[in-house]
């Protein structure tokens, strides 16, 4: 090692700009602007520039749409890695790392409170969390979240974000699709709203299930909605799809999604829904 390089070290000159730079700056994934995180967060994640929606955690969905003294739920107990499937790594082990930069246990986190005053449960995947993949846990913290709602009496809201079925755990990964339908039509025949948000990834066997089960979808702009990729149906169907295929605004041009709504304005307008979904003396 160089004097030079002996004195910028023991200066802290290099970790300083490194700490800098990570702390103070984002660059939006859409159109390249280099942003202040702190604007960025104040702007709820959304890029000032453009408008692009960035992915956000599950606590901090939860508190945009909740009001204050909303109850957290528990994410249920299930048996870990029942195919003790290994890959490249073990499947516990990647359990490990997603819960060691999560302050949750899975992907699927619900909360218990009202929206404006009006009663609703809502249940959120967290894309970060192994991709927000169905699993067992998310599969019976679905249906946890709905049982809440039918208790309650009130809606049930689901914010989707995720990859699709956990692969780790193979056929039980899927069997949490018809698990949740049940309880979408419980709901149902309860006469209580089942009301789903689509955000940015919403995709395989999420999508093909309670992502496109609800009496009413509300997507966030430009999320990326599909059910497998565009490569392969590309080559299946031997066309070539629109630019915009497989987006919010696609789905909502196609009947597929009822509104589009930016981030700041999503309490309210799911508070306006509840208004017309669920009378207050139905609300508990």
């Amino acid at each position: 090692m160089s004097w030079l390089n002996r004195v910028r070290n023991s200066l802290g000159f290099g970790a300083e700009k490194s700490s800098t730079e990570k702390d103070l700056w984002i660059k939006c994934p859409n159109c390249q602007e280099m942003l202040f995180v702190s604007d960025y967060e104040e702007n709820l994640h959304v890029c000032p520039k453009c408008g692009h929606h960035g992915r956000i955690d599950a606590d901090t969905r939860l508190s945009l749409l909740l009001d204050e003294g909303f109850e957290l739920l528990p994410i249920p107990e299930v048996t870990e890695d029942p195919l003790k499937f290994k890959d490249s790594k073990k499947y516990t082990d990647r359990l490990k790392a997603a819960r060691a930069k999560s302050p949750h246990a899975d992907a699927f986190v619900t909360g218990s409170g009202t929206i404006n005053g009006k009663a609703a449960v809502v249940g959120v995947q967290d894309f970060s969390f192994m991709g927000g993949s169905m699993g067992m846990a998310v599969g019976e913290a679905f249906c946890q979240g709905a049982q809440k709602a039918l208790d309650r009496k009130c809606a049930f809201i689901v914010v989707t974000a995720s990859g699709g079925a956990r692969m780790q755990e193979g056929i039980l990964g899927l069997m949490q699709m018809p698990r949740a339908t049940i309880m979408t039509r419980r709901l149902k025949a309860a006469g209580l709203p089942y009301i789903v948000l689509l955000t940015d990834p919403t995709s395989g066997g999420v999508m093909a299930a309670y992502a496109m089960l609800g009496d009413i979808h509300i997507a966030e702009p430009g999320a990326t909605l599909a059910f497998t990729g565009r490569r392969v149906i590309e080559e299946t169907i031997r066309q070539k799809l629109p630019d915009d295929f497989q987006t919010s605004e696609y789905y909502s041009k196609h009947g597929m999604v009822d509104m589009i709504v930016p981030r700041k304005e999503l309490k309210e307008r799911l508070a306006t829904v509840l208004d017309f979904l669920q009378p207050a003396d139905e609300a508990a």
